[in-house]
């Protein structure tokens, strides 16, 4: 499977039969879609409509069908040349060539032109027989989903990750033009959850003007945008769902802002000036009563008042505890400088740390039992945990056990061996890293480690990593360090035990 093809980003503009069978027409539209493309500095797709109509229209429809597309497409027909042409225009527009085949003969136009991905419009994506033959080919397949029940989408999944093609998703509504109350946007995160490998996208039939609906599917997350584009002319009149090259400019401009409204996919840090316009509002710490240097600072002795001044202390990093390290007049403000700070607690470190790793199990859609064990595992100390160390979660224990083990990012466990219990370790959420007897292996989700009994093994994650160990019983002090100062430590130096930790029963 070639997989070297970023679905991220793109616009797909299909011309569908907007050429109205003009091939000067076409390449009008081409080059005015091109040139909003490069003004916009965005990937550009430009897609077309391939059918065999020879066979493809049954004899008997050939002429006078009743059917409302076949004239249509009848008397719209390019050939072969016509198209070659046109995919030539598309690479000299600077954009990516891409079609939609109706039927098997027109795959293999396909590859023959040259063309770089494929399109599979809604109508035929449960279409074994065109779907087997386009998956003979390596080409990038972009499949629309409009009409298709949650199962069949599965199907569909499952048919081309078999047949090793490089896919991506459109959430699509095959109605034309699609009002508002049918454009069912959260689709688009109910694919995103349900394949969440699979980069997913929105294929639009909206009325062009309409631009809030593009801007709602990049937030919901669709990674790619396809519309129906055309121009009209004194001759030609567009249909109510296809966009005109100044509609099309618009169209992204909204998309583009859209992103740029969205943001970062993680938890960026805050901008200057955002935490300057919090630190006018904030209050600072000030001295009740005058003190001597070297006065321990209790919750009377101070009061918070604004204004804050930067490289004060504020009422939120107040603690009782605090040594001043100069005399300190009435009302005069507590500076970080002027203090030490009494180190964090041990339970504090343990609160921090309990608080993540519910955030992680939040984040990986682990739920946990009420009745489940926790243990944090520091080998070297709590003060050493974030370094060394793992949390460890006992689900059960019998003539089987299983448990959660949870690694903060850049969190280490030594090197060890346990002499009865063998275990494996399947990775649920982030990634893993393990030695095991000197063999060093990146575990991803769903990858799976026998670790047999006897064997050294040592692990760490950079990302932050949850993983299941299933194993034989549990028994306590089974485990035999390389690192001879923890077989000194005894298990109740090295372990504490949570019982609640919503109540934190430490």
């Amino acid at each position: 499977m070639n997989t070297s093809f970023d679905f991220r980003d793109v616009y797909v503009f299909d011309l569908a039969n907007n050429h109205q069978g003009d091939v000067e027409h076409a390449l009008r539209i081409i080059e005015e879609v091109g040139a909003v493309v490069r003004a916009r500095g965005v990937r550009g797709i430009f897609k077309f409509q391939f059918r065999q109509l020879d066979t493809f229209v049954h004899p008997a429809h050939q002429q006078n069908s009743p059917n409302k597309h076949i004239p249509r497409f009848l008397s719209t027909r390019l050939g072969k040349e016509d198209f070659r042409r046109l995919t030539e225009a598309v690479r000299r527009a600077g954009m990516i060539t891409m079609s939609t085949p109706f039927d098997e003969e027109s795959v293999d136009l396909i590859d023959e032109l040259g063309i770089e991905v494929v399109k599979v419009a809604s109508c035929s994506a449960l279409d074994w027989p065109l779907l087997e033959k386009i998956a003979t080919y390596t080409k990038p397949v972009i499949v629309s989903t409009g009409g298709l029940k949650l199962d069949d989408i599965d199907d569909l999944v499952s048919f081309l990750d078999h047949r090793r093609v490089h896919f991506a998703l459109m959430h699509c509504v095959s109605i034309y033009p699609t009002p508002d109350h049918q454009l069912e946007l959260n689709q688009i995160e109910v694919i995103r959850n349900r394949h969440p490998s699979k980069v997913v996208g929105f294929s639009t039939h909206e009325v062009p003007d309409e631009l809030g609906a593009a801007m709602i599917a990049i937030a919901k997350g669709a990674k790619l945008l396809e519309r129906h584009v055309g121009i009209a002319t004194d001759k030609i009149k567009l249909n109510a769902y296809s966009s005109t090259p100044a509609q099309v400019d618009a169209w992204i401009a909204a998309a583009e802002r859209a992103r740029v409204m969205c943001g970062h996919a993680g938890r960026p840090a805050a901008p200057a000036e955002e935490l300057a316009s919090l630190a006018s509002l904030k209050r600072g710490v000030f001295i009740r009563d005058p003190i001597k240097a070297g006065g321990t600072l209790r919750r009377e002795d101070v009061y918070f008042a604004m204004p804050y001044a930067e490289g004060q202390l504020d009422s939120g990093q107040w603690k009782e505890g605090i040594v001043v390290n100069a005399d300190l007049a009435k009302d005069a403000p507590v500076m970080l400088d002027q203090i030490t700070r009494p180190a964090k607690s041990e339970k504090a470190v343990l609160f921090d740390v309990i608080h993540e790793v519910k955030a992680m199990l939040n984040e990986a859609r682990i739920a946990l039992n009420t009745d489940f064990r926790l243990e944090f595992s520091h080998h070297f100390g709590l003060a050493e945990f974030r370094k060394t160390g793992a949390v460890i979660i006992e689900c059960m224990n019998r003539d089987y056990c299983k448990k959660l083990i949870v690694q903060l990012p850049g969190q280490y466990h030594p090197s060890h061996y346990h002499k009865k219990k063998e275990e494996s370790f399947q990775v649920l959420h982030g990634t893993l890293e393990i030695i095991l007897e000197g063999r060093r292996r990146t575990l991803q989700p769903g990858d799976i480690q026998l670790v047999p009994q006897g064997c050294w093994h040592e692990f760490w994650t950079d990302t932050g990593v949850i993983f299941e160990e299933v194993s034989t019983t549990h028994i306590n002090n089974d485990s035999f360090y390389e690192d001879k100062r923890i077989n000194t430590i005894t298990r109740e130096a090295r372990k504490t035990i949570v019982n609640n930790w919503g109540r934190y029963q430490i």
